[in-house]
């Protein structure tokens, strides 16, 4: 055990290096802290009255801890008359407290031998302020040019390496706080987000995510396709009415909005100059942003399953974050508000997902929600395969009908019911909630999405099957022009009706809602059914790109006016979600739909088109070929006579024309996704297991404090006149030192008054 020597002796420790020019620990804190030493050897000696082992073994510990105390006491002096040699070396200010500059030195030593990116994360996450952070980098990086001008003299290249790696760190950054600034809608993004949670702002994002690639499309196609064909484009004679806006024909049937508008010529200006295969250019440019789209959205879904699946604080809740950490660069008064409106709504949805994954039911309620759902899956699916034979018959029958009517409207009608349909029943989807019930909103809204994705996809595939079947067999003149037309119909209507939906049937629902019926109140923002209108939107533009090149620019000019209307009817029309839930997840499913089934029947439809459909005779620039693929095989053909371009023929016959290599690449898609799967699995049992750990050492800790509870009864039982003798001393030194403190300050008011300072 621990003299009364070693207490003194940890005393004078103390006092050294708490004192910063002249300043002493009072008496009063002396003598607390050896009261609580004392206190302490008498806890040990009375676990040794106890057990006489146990108290062998803790004095054992408490000399080995006092030889400890007396080492580490002549270290720190020693530490501290090097550590302030040093600072006056370098000429930097010292700070009060000596033991606050031992540190500093530890930390300064500790980051020199780290990497630079390594060396900013620790700077980083460092309690300081800003400005403590930047003089410490700059510290640290004046110690570490020293060092690296001394070691490294005779080695120029690993320096100019280093200040290559420094300036495109640093020009990385710049660029992502440019990026970052520019974004689209970020502020927007925020007051939906602080307002109605992540689940609504995760379809804003998803819209914004869209409209991006929809402008990669745009340039791509814009920059090889509709440039050289405007440089050979013969004049259009034909009157422009303003009825193409809504039916698509007439004067936009001879521009570069469809596929018959664009030549077959190879485009050569001049005799010397370089020539263009509009027939190369046509296949590969749309080819390119397919292939571009599909690794991207393999990228997106990788990247959010990987932060939403994987990270471990995925699964741990997050509230501590929340609570505890704050953005201290954030002063603004409408962004502070704005900040703290985020952070309650997202408490508020980590608590409201933690109970409602700890409430349980009864049998019977389980067996009556179990019904519920087998009667609305059975109601739903017979709703959806009503839906697409009536699509399917008057698909049969649309040819026969266009053929008899010369009205103009007459090609609306398909169209329309198709748009009808698609606002109709979503809307029917969404009344099955009333009686299914769902605890966790999350597995509504995926039933939702789920059922609706059907639904669309089948009236897509059955469109698809009436395009390639119907049209592109019935002899007409330029069968591609026509899908593409009515790929244009539908994209356009939907956007009406879209439109028309939010600002009257929105606006007509809030009416009812608050003056008529107000027992319905306010609706809630349907993501379900908002979500499957932009995937099915995006489906048809990536169907009709092949026949009508400039669909992504359209789809880009509806998304960008579809975010601002729907932005409206939220704030006015809408009330925040009544069961408040987290949708970090929401954005990963979103993709998957859009990849499969979505993206995956366009490759189908177009591989289809271009593999087994003949090209119209008189229009396009694959006319006169017998398929589209044929286009591919001849530039083959030339290129195998020619030895420089042979790597370019092996390439093609042995991976992109080779099944056996997409039978390797899909089984190496699957491997990928089977080991992240398993990934996602153990992390969470490790963090289940480390919950568990988490609270099995709460309880331990809940033992030893009541242990220590009752040792310490036992010791008031046991010497009741020593406690009474102590609180006295302690009461006594602590007048004695407040009087102290009295005196020296009434001294130092009169001499600050003698000077003529004007601070007293």
């Amino acid at each position: 055990m621990l003299s009364d020597d070693h207490v003194n002796e940890i005393i004078i420790e103390v006092e050294n290096v708490s004192s910063g020019v002249q300043s002493h620990p009072s008496s009063n804190q002396i003598f607390q802290e050896k009261v609580l030493l004392d206190s302490s050897i008498n806890m040990v000696s009375s676990i040794s009255d106890i057990d006489v082992i146990d108290s062998q073994t803790v004095s054992k510990r408490n000399d080995q801890k006092g030889n400890q105390v007396l080492q580490f006491s002549t270290t720190l002096n020693e530490s501290i008359s090097q550590t302030l040699h040093s600072l006056e070396c370098m000429r930097i200010d010292t700070p009060g407290s000596s033991h606050e500059t031992v540190q500093g030195q530890k930390l300064i030593a500790s980051l020199i031998p780290m990497t630079s990116r390594d060396r900013i994360k620790a700077i980083r996450n460092q309690p300081r302020t800003m400005e403590e952070k930047r003089n410490l980098r700059k510290i640290v990086d004046k110690e570490k040019s020293k060092q690296t001008h001394r070691i490294l003299q005779l080695n120029c290249c690993i320096q100019c390496l280093n200040s290559i790696s420094r300036a495109y760190r640093r020009s990385k950054n710049s660029l992502s706080e440019i990026l970052n600034s520019i974004s689209l809608w970020q502020k927007t993004l925020k007051i939906i987000g602080g307002k109605f949670g992540t689940s609504v702002l995760s379809y804003f994002n998803f819209l914004r995510w869209l409209l991006k690639f929809n402008i990669f499309s745009f340039i791509l196609n814009f920059g090889f396709i509709i440039i050289p064909q405007f440089t050979v484009a013969e004049k259009n004679t034909l009157q422009f009415t303003g009825l193409e806006f809504f039916t698509g024909v007439g004067y936009f049937r001879d521009t570069v909005m469809y596929y018959g508008f664009y030549t077959n010529s190879t485009i050569q200006h001049g005799n010397s100059g370089a020539s263009y295969n509009m027939q190369l250019a046509y296949i590969f440019t749309i080819g390119a942003c397919l292939t571009t789209c599909f690794f991207s959205l393999l990228f997106s879904m990788a990247k959010y399953f990987r932060n939403n699946f994987i990270n471990p604080h995925i699964y741990s809740g997050g509230i501590t974050k929340l609570i505890f950490c704050w953005d201290f660069t954030v002063t603004h008064e409408k962004a502070v508000k704005l900040k703290q409106k985020n952070l309650s709504t997202e408490i508020r949805e980590n608590l409201s997902e933690l109970r409602q994954e700890n409430s349980k039911l009864t049998f019977n309620q389980q067996l009556t929600r179990f019904s519920a759902y087998i009667v609305a899956w059975v109601v739903s699916t017979g709703v959806a395969i009503a839906c697409c034979a009536a699509v399917y018959y008057l698909a049969e029958y649309n040819l026969e009908f266009l053929k008899t009517h010369s009205n103009p409207g007459a090609v609306l009608l398909l169209p329309f019911v198709v748009s009808c349909i698609n606002l109709a029943v979503p809307c029917i989807y969404s009344t099955f909630r009333l009686v299914e019930r769902y605890e966790m909103p999350r597995h509504e809204v995926y039933v939702l999405l789920i059922r609706n994705i059907l639904l669309k996809i089948s009236v897509i595939g059955i469109l698809c099957y009436y395009w390639l079947n119907t049209v592109a067999l019935s002899g007409e003149e330029c069968w591609e022009t026509l899908i593409g037309q009515d790929i244009y119909r539908l994209l356009l209507m939907d956007f009406v009706f879209s439109l028309v939906n939010s600002f009257l049937g929105e606006f007509l629902r809030r009416i009812i809602g608050m003056q008529l019926i107000t027992s319905l109140g306010l609706q809630e923002f349907d993501i379900a059914r908002n979500v499957l209108e932009l995937i099915y939107a995006q489906t048809l533009v990536w169907i009709g790109i092949f026949f009508c090149p400039l669909l992504p620019f359209i789809q880009m000019i509806m998304l960008f006016i579809m975010f601002y209307s729907k932005n409206i009817s939220l704030m006015m029309n809408f009330q925040p979600p009544s069961k408040a839930w987290r949708a970090s997840q929401m954005m990963t499913f979103f993709i998957f739909l859009l990849f499969f089934p979505s993206f995956t029947g366009v490759l189908c439809t177009l591989a289809i088109t271009i593999w087994r459909l003949k090209p119209s005779a008189d229009c396009g620039p694959f006319r006169g070929l017998p398929f589209f693929i044929h286009s591919i095989y001849s530039w083959i053909d030339t290129l195998s006579t020619r030895p420089g371009y042979l790597w370019v023929v092996w390439i093609y016959r042995n991976l992109i024309g080779s099944v056996h290599f997409f039978f390797i690449l899909t089984l190496i898609v699957l491997i990928i996704t089977y080991l992240y799967w398993q990934i996602t699995e153990g992390r969470k049992i490790m963090i289940r297991l480390l919950h568990e750990q988490i609270i099995n050492e709460g309880k331990d800790k809940m033992f030893l404090i009541e242990k220590l509870i009752k040792l310490q009864d036992m010791e008031k039982k046991a010497n009741p006149s020593s406690l009474v003798l102590e609180r006295r001393e302690v009461e006594q030194q602590g007048s004695l030192h407040l009087g102290e403190r009295d005196g020296s300050l009434d001294l130092r008011f009169r001499r600050s008054v003698q000077e003529g300072n004007p601070r007293a």
